[in-house]
C-alpha cells in the first residue's frame, strides 16, 4: 500500500485537495454546538496517534494539529527537536525509522524542506508538512476553505499577493495551478519567488512590481510578515517592502467584495494596517480556526479515508 506524505499541494493533486475543502467544510458545519474537546461523532481516526515535531516555534500549527487528531479520535504526541535526540545529532532518517515504530503519523514543522524530504523518505508512515523554507500546504487549504465559505468559487479567482516572495507563497501559486485561479504577485526586487515556484502555477501565476497593479480587481488579498521566523528584523528588508503595505487605499483597487486573507502572526504597521486587518474585509480568524479544520482533513486524506 502507498504511503500517503503530505508535503506539498501537489502530493494530493487537484482532486485530493478539493476532497479535503469539501470535507473540512462539511466537518465544521457538522460540529456546530459541540464543546471543542469533543470528538466528531464518527471518530474516524479513534486509535491513531499522531507525533508531531517542532525546530520552529508555533501557534496555529501546534493547536490545531493536536485539536484535529483528538476531534477525529485520536491523540498525539508532541515535542519540541531541541528536547529529542534529533537535537544532539540523531539523524532524520533514524528519527523518521524510529518514530514509525511508535504512532501512525508525523507531523514536523522545521526549515530545510530538505529534512522533511528525507523524514519522508524513511518514514513508513505518513509524513506531513507543517511548514518548510519552501512550502505551507496546510495553511493553504485552510485559506481556500476560507475563500470557498465566503462564496467565492476557485476557477478564474484572483488572488493578489502584496510582499515577500516566501513559501506561503509558493504554495498559493501551487494551488493556482491545481485549481485554476490567478495569482498575481507584487514583490520588490531582491525579495521575487523563484522561477520554479512560479512554475507552480503552470501558467497561472505571475510576478509584478507595482502593488496596484496586483490588487486591481482583485477577488482575495493577501499578505505575510516580512520577517520570517530566524531572521533577523532587517532594516533594509523592511524598507523594500514598505511600499507594498496593505492598506485602505491598496484593498480600494480590489473589487469591492474582495477579502482579506492573511496567516499570522501579523506585524501591523508592516505589511498590514490595523484597519485592513482589523476591518469588515478581513478574514483571519475564520482562516485561523480553519487551520483545525484543514488539518482534519489533511490527516483523513493522508490515511486514505477521503480522495
Amino acid at each position: 500500500m502507498t504511503i500517503r506524505h503530505f508535503l506539498n499541494l501537489s502530493d494530493a493533486g487537484a482532486d485530493g485537495v478539493a476532497a479535503m475543502l469539501a470535507d473540512a467544510i462539511d466537518r465544521k458545519a457538522a460540529r456546530v454546538g459541540l464543546p471543542k474537546g469533543a470528538p466528531d461523532a464518527d471518530a474516524p481516526l479513534a486509535g491513531r496517534v499522531l507525533a508531531m515535531v517542532f525546530e520552529k516555534n508555533s501557534t496555529r500549527t501546534r493547536f490545531s494539529f493536536d485539536m484535529a487528531i483528538r476531534q477525529l479520535g485520536g491523540t498525539s504526541i508532541v515535542a519540541d527537536a531541541g528536547t529529542m535526540q534529533i537535537g544532539r545529532g540523531e539523524t532524520i532518517a533514524d528519527t523518521a525509522r524510529v518514530l514509525s515504530g511508535y504512532v501512525d503519523a508525523i507531523m514536523i514543522r522545521t526549515d530545510d524542506h530538505a529534512k522533511i524530504e528525507e523524514m519522508a523518505a524513511h518514514a513508513s508512515v505518513p509524513v506531513i508538512n507543517g511548514l518548510t523554507d519552501a512550502s505551507h500546504p496546510c495553511q493553504i487549504v485552510a485559506d481556500l476553505q476560507a475563500i470557498l465559505e465566503h462564496g467565492k468559487a476557485l476557477p478564474g479567482l484572483k488572488v493578489a499577493w502584496l510582499g515577500d516572495g516566501n513559501n506561503v507563497l509558493a504554495s498559493i501559486m501551487e494551488a493556482a495551478g491545481l485549481l485554476h485561479f490567478d495569482v498575481v504577485a507584487a514583490c520588490p526586487q531582491g525579495f521575487m519567488p523563484s522561477d520554479a515556484d512560479v512554475a507552480l502555477g503552470k501558467g497561472r501565476a505571475r510576478i509584478v512590481a507595482d502593488p496596484r497593479e496586483a490588487a486591481a480587481g482583485a477577488d482575495v488579498i493577501v499578505t505575510d510578515t516580512w520577517i520570517s521566523m530566524g531572521q533577523a528584523h532587517a532594516e533594509t528588508k523592511l524598507k523594500a517592502m514598505m511600499p507594498y503595505q496593505v492598506d485602505a487605499a491598496l484593498m480600494a483597487q480590489a473589487k469591492p467584495d474582495a477579502v482579506f486573507l492573511h496567516c499570522l502572526p501579523a506585524h501591523r504597521g508592516e505589511e498590514v494596517t490595523a484597519e485592513v486587518i482589523d476591518g469588515p474585509q478581513s478574514l483571519i480568524w475564520e482562516e485561523a480556526e480553519n487551520r483545525l479544520h484543514a488539518q482534519k482533513a489533511v490527516l483523513r486524506w493522508c490515511f486514505g479515508q477521503i480522495g
